[in-house]
């Protein structure tokens, strides 16, 4: 062990670990021209992946036992849904689409289940509804 606790790491690790190398913080690369990578930009970037909406166990199952594939557009609109329900501070929403509606924990940015039309049409727990 290198002396230092298990799980931590150093600032010039985690310069390696998110900023090119040869790049100097806080300075133009006069080889290159190019800006450094600044915190606000490395942090936008792993934060919008960390946006995307997941599925729960429960929710894949759901979708899997109704046969509902959702194309890459629906889970775009879906992920909106889930983000006009967090500018409206909802905890636990409905999230209505096409003939599709999922109950999606917007804190976690996950589905917690998921109906097709003709399934049970009462829905519980939940402090909002959005309609994509």
């Amino acid at each position: 062990m290198n002396g230092s606790p298990v799980g931590l790491i150093s600032i010039e690790q985690a310069t390696g670990m998110f900023l090119t190398p040869g790049k100097e913080t806080g300075h133009i690369n006069k080889e290159t021209d190019e800006s450094p990578i600044s915190f606000q930009k490395i942090f936008e970037d792993k934060t919008k992946h960390s946006q995307e909406v997941r599925f729960s166990k429960h929710a894949n199952e759901r979708l899997e036992s109704r046969h509902i594939e959702l194309s890459n557009m629906q889970i775009t609109r879906l992920n909106e849904g889930v983000n006009r329900a967090r500018d409206k501070r909802i905890n636990e929403s409905l999230v209505m689409m096409d003939d599709l509606a999922f109950i999606v924990n917007v804190k976690n940015n996950t589905v917690i289940t998921a109906f097709g039309s003709g399934d049970d049409s009462v829905f519980t727990n939940i402090d909002g509804a959005v309609i994509v």
